[in-house]
């Protein structure tokens, strides 16, 4: 059976893959968007379905203040002793000298269950992970931070990322016990993250991500035959990268972690970006590939077949076409008391007070909270871009009183990359339709109006629009009458650059690093919580070309 990269389009980052028998799991970042982590099921490696979302309450996570691409980096998920483990950090600063990374591990019996409240491990670091070994020992690996990294005058030079500590995990005092122990200083290529260890055939290996999260990323080996050193380096350094390959479909191949399957196959998650063939820019953020690997006489893990092809992978020696794009077509009817599983809001764990399934007998309602860039109270529920060229569609039921009130359809990177195209009222009392823009991070981010003070339009239920191929994007907007028929659509403001929405938009690929989705948002800056009611919500991948 054939699979194509990405096997999880959209933004998917930082893949923790582990079998249970016939099933496998993979667990991704989920960064500032709320539930905390999305964890994906398949029984072929190639098949994926959205099965879980664990971080689902405030005992669990609440990222109420952090910034843009902080909240959850890099889940680790593993099975032992009749339940799931999940470890995780929640980054509380990212930029400087200095990182707020608290680390915590919540268990399950179920993937789908009910998670345990979170117990704290550490904080020295991000990217943590639970190794559960053979005499039923569990060690806790993170990468350790040093805010002094810059400091010239050090003796000898190191950088910010400081290595790779061990220590024990004792589950039954809920703590970290016993000395930290640091085991690899990394490559030469540096920039050494994402520890996962594992054991086969009594020899450890200790797999990590090096060289940033962008064109440099790369998966790293190293093995020991003790669990605390000292570990040697694959002779290739990098099993997995494309930073060698500028040519190649698939870029930013690293952060990765191997599985074997019950038939005795390797295979290896990565994540990785599909830049837009016009310019170095991945929408869709990094996604999650995944590839067949075997091992040399010699006991290392290397790629199978030709590793140069990474846009390719093979499930069965045979060749797979050139990626293509996502067939992905939904219709959200908002008919259900839960919001689908698809959908995500950023930060807050109290989504009562951002919007309501059951309000409505058939929609969705939103209300009105802080403005569309705030770090706390944000009413924006959207759903992931799994592809260059999309559309999507909604209706929306919207009574604004004052400038202050908005609501609409907003294609939203974070807070300093979004187009949001919002119905408001003017000053002369009318209703109008207009677009904020916000091209690049600050100090250039702020708000512009493609259409100035905005387009008059009739009261009632509207239908918003979006398209989007590749670089660029056009809004659009119909009339509904009462019995639900969608008038002829009209384009509205200039076209716009989709390419910005993207984790090189802006300041770069290490400022910022989830990737684009593509919603319905509510504002009110009053205070008053004016609600918005959606409805019908669709989204479409388009062929490409």
């Amino acid at each position: 059976m054939l699979a194509r990269n990405p096997i999880l389009p959209g933004f998917n980052p930082d893949p923790s893959i582990c079998r249970v028998g016939d099933d496998y799991y993979i667990a991704t970042s989920t960064f500032e968007w709320y539930p905390g982590v999305l964890i994906h099921h398949s029984r072929d490696l190639v098949n994926w379905t959205l099965v879980s979302r664990p971080l689902a309450r405030a005992d669990q996570l609440d990222m109420r203040g952090n910034p843009d691409s902080g909240g959850v980096w890099a889940p680790c998920l593993s099975h032992a002793d009749g339940q799931f483990w999940l470890i995780y950090t929640d980054m509380k600063r990212h930029d400087g000298n200095y990182k707020d990374a608290h680390n915590y591990l919540v268990t399950c019996p179920t993937i789908d269950g009910e998670w345990t409240p979170r117990t704290y491990m550490n904080s020295s670091g991000f990217d943590p992970s639970l190794f559960h070994d053979d005499d039923g020992r569990k060690w806790f690996v993170n990468m350790v931070w040093d805010h002094r990294g810059k400091m010239e005058e050090r003796d000898p030079p190191r950088g910010l990322f400081n290595g790779i500590l061990l220590q024990e995990y004792d589950h039954a005092a809920g703590q970290l016990v016993g000395p930290i122990t640091r085991i690899f200083d990394g490559s030469p290529h540096g920039l050494t993250e994402a520890p996962h260890l594992f054991k086969r055939e009594g020899i450890y290996y200790l797999v990590t991500a090096e060289g940033g999260t962008g064109y440099e990323h790369a998966v790293t080996h190293a093995r020991s035959k003790s669990l605390l050193g000292p570990y040697e380096l694959h002779p290739d350094w990098h099993p997995l990268t494309a930073r060698k390959s500028p040519e190649a479909f698939v870029q930013r191949v690293g952060h990765g972690q191997s599985v074997e399957t019950a038939d005795g196959r390797t295979f290896h998650t990565f994540l990785m970006g599909r830049p837009l063939r016009e310019i170095q820019r991945c929408p869709m953020g990094r996604e999650t590939g995944l590839r067949e690997m075997e091992w040399r006489d010699d006991g290392w893990m290397v790629v199978k077949g030709d590793r140069a092809d990474l846009h390719r992978i093979f499930a069965d020696d045979a060749d797979a076409p050139e990626v293509q794009q996502s067939a992905e077509v939904r219709d959200y009817a908002f008919d259900d008391t839960t919001l689908s599983i698809d959908f995500q809001w950023p930060r807050s764990p109290a989504h009562e007070r951002l919007f309501s399934a059951s309000a409505l007998e058939r929609g969705l309602r939103l209300f009105g909270r802080e403005s569309i860039g705030s770090w706390f109270e944000q009413s924006l529920v959207a759903r992931r871009q799994t592809a260059w060229h999309y559309s999507a569609e909604v209706s929306l039921d919207f009574a604004p009183e004052g400038y202050q009130q908005l609501a609409g359809m907003a294609t939203y990177y974070n807070r300093f990359k979004f187009h949001y195209l919002a119905l408001t009222l003017n000053d002369h009392g009318e209703r109008v339709l207009t677009i904020q823009s916000c091209c690049g991070d600050y100090p250039e981010g702020d708000v512009v109006f493609p259409v100035g003070e905005g387009i008059v339009v009739p009261q009632g239920r509207i239908r918003l629009g979006v398209d989007t191929r590749g670089t660029v994007q056009q809004f659009r907007w119909a009339t509904v009458s009462a019995a639900g028929e969608v008038g002829p659509w009209q384009a509205i403001g200039p076209e716009l650059d989709a390419s910005v929405l993207s984790d090189e938009g802006g300041r770069g690929e290490h400022a910022s690093f989830t990737g684009n989705f593509v919603g319905m948002a509510a504002n009110d800056i009053t205070g008053r919580a004016k609600h918005a009611d959606f409805f019908d919500f669709h989204y479409a991948n388009q062929p490409d070309g």
